[in-house]
């Protein structure tokens, strides 16, 4: 049998996008996934389905696997000619053990590879507005674990840290952070030297406490702070206010929850992102092709005679295409018959086959299409409907009034997916998403078919269109519409429901 490989993968310290290129390309290729409680959830949102998971768990007093039976894991796994991907949270070999990974499969002739990762002492500074060198305050950068072990003193030399003057930054030091200031105290640093404590830094989580070495324990108690989190310490924490960014972000503190098909990384997710958002972006539906689409081949044999091809969704275009392709013919077959499709996204799907839509209603939905096309028809035209297995019945009916012969083609069907590491259902229950967002109905039926036993009155649902809201409505969601049903409009509806979500809590 073929060795294998395993990978050491940094995941970085939380937000997907400070996750590299590389690390998601060898991701993709996973057959075997250990991953630790570190790892951002919209980076384990996008562990392929198909790989096996192994959880290591690994948090400050909570270590799920020892260390050597870790090792011994990835060696095993690797011996079975598989691709071993060992997700850890920010950077492999900074205070992640990476090293201790490798002796292991050195020793056995394994193959491996390492892929940094964004580590926190950086990160979530610059995401607090704290630069870790400056070179009017500091000259030096000095990363320490501030975890020590139960009934043991520190093996941390506090006289020359101090003596180096540069900015000092301790890593899983919260339960510690009494005994961390007062050893700098000791050592002869100024009582008054600028120290914060940064909570889950790049995640809607983020949270930052600002003071004096001599005074952050008694405000972190005060304030309260949650983990993971860093301790800075140093003069550069005095820019924090001036040069904070992240919290002026419209959606900086929002957890959103981005309902997909589980073929696709959306756009929507995108968006949100952009505005400071933290989007758990979950696949509820996945769509496959029928297994018979001899119905579809026999009116592509007969292309040539429909007046019409309407377009419900971007996957039908991708899947008309697919089975055109498949019949040996292209678009030339097409040349006299007109395209309709149902908004904005099917059209850009469209166009990605060099086509542009000779019909799009000015709203995005199944109604609006059939009027819009009905009220061009004179009778007897023939239109070919390539769509979901179970489409709006009203656009079908609307076309036939209007003397229109249909031939309405099932050429897709929905499946419902459930998140196999992140359970929805909990997350909005202790009140982590602030917000679902739901761009067709059935990602609505997909999202509740994943979290069975949820109140769904708890959510804050954005919805596209009418169909979408009526079915987040009939689950007593509690729901809003966008203007358009265009994903810019959507982005604005989240927005506007933060604003709103965020008066009312300074109201209270």
């Amino acid at each position: 049998m073929e060795t294998g490989k395993v990978w050491l993968v940094g995941a970085g310290p939380g937000d997907i996008g400070l996750f590299t290129i590389k690390g998601m390309e060898v991701l993709k290729k996973a057959d075997v996934v250990v991953y630790d409680s570190l790892v951002g959830q919209g980076i384990l949102a996008r562990i392929p389905p198909e790989a096996e998971l192994i959880n290591a768990g690994k948090r400050a007093s909570n270590h799920t696997m020892p260390q050597e039976e870790m090792n011994r894991i990835l060696l095993e796994e690797a011996q079975k000619g598989k691709h071993v991907v060992r997700l850890k949270g920010g950077d492999p070999f900074l205070f992640g053990r990476g090293g201790e990974e490798l002796e292991l499969l050195a020793e056995h002739g394994i193959p491996f590879e390492v892929v940094p990762g964004v580590t926190s002492p950086l990160a979530v500074p610059a995401y607090n507005g704290i630069p870790v060198t400056h070179r009017d305050f500091c000259s030096s950068l000095h990363i320490v674990t501030g975890h020590k072990r139960a009934g043991k003193k520190y093996d941390i030399d506090f006289h020359a840290l101090v003596k180096t003057g540069g900015t000092l930054v301790f890593l899983m030091g919260v339960s510690a952070l009494g005994d961390i200031c007062q050893g700098l105290l000791e050592a002869g640093m100024d009582p008054q030297m600028p120290a914060a404590i940064l909570q889950q830094g790049t995640t809607a989580g983020q949270k930052r406490i600002v003071a004096s070495v001599s005074t952050l324990k008694e405000e972190t108690e005060r304030q309260g702070i949650e983990t993971p989190a860093i301790i800075v310490v140093g003069k550069v924490c005095a820019l924090a206010e001036r040069f904070g960014w992240y919290e002026k972000l419209p959606l900086a503190g929002w957890r959103v929850l981005v309902t997909r098909p589980g073929n696709l990384i959306s756009r929507t997710a995108g968006s949100l992102r952009e505005l400071g958002a933290e989007v758990l972006e979950l696949p509820s539906i996945r769509t496959v092709p029928m297994e018979d689409q001899s119905l579809l081949m026999k009116a592509l044999d007969e292309i040539s005679s429909y007046q019409w091809l309407v377009f419900t969704s971007p996957t039908g275009v991708e899947m008309f295409f697919q089975e055109l392709k498949g019949a040996g013919r292209d678009v030339r077959c097409l040349g006299g018959v007109k395209i309709a499709v149902i908004g904005e996204g099917t059209a850009k799907k469209l166009r990605e086959y060099c086509l542009v839509p000779d019909l799009m209603p000015e709203v995005y939905d199944g109604e609006s299409l059939g009027a819009a096309l009905a009220a061009v028809l004179r009778g007897g035209e023939r239109i070919l409907i390539p769509r979901a297995e179970k489409g709006n019945a009203s656009l079908v009916t609307l076309l036939e009034q209007a003397g229109g012969q249909v031939n309405d083609i099932p050429t897709y069907r929905t499946v419902y997916e459930k998140s196999r590491l992140i359970d929805e259902k909990a997350e909005f229950e202790n009140g982590r998403i602030h917000c679902a967002v739901f761009t067709s109905a059935s990602t609505v039926k997909g999202f509740v078919e994943g979290t069975p036993g949820l109140d769904y009155t708890r959510v804050r649902a954005a919805c596209i269109g009418k169909q979408t809201k009526a079915a987040a409505d009939a689950y007593g969601m509690q729901t809003r519409m966008s203007e358009k049903a265009t994903i810019e409009s959507l982005v604005a509806l989240v927005v506007k429901m933060k604003r709103e979500a965020d008066c009312g809590e300074q109201k209270e």
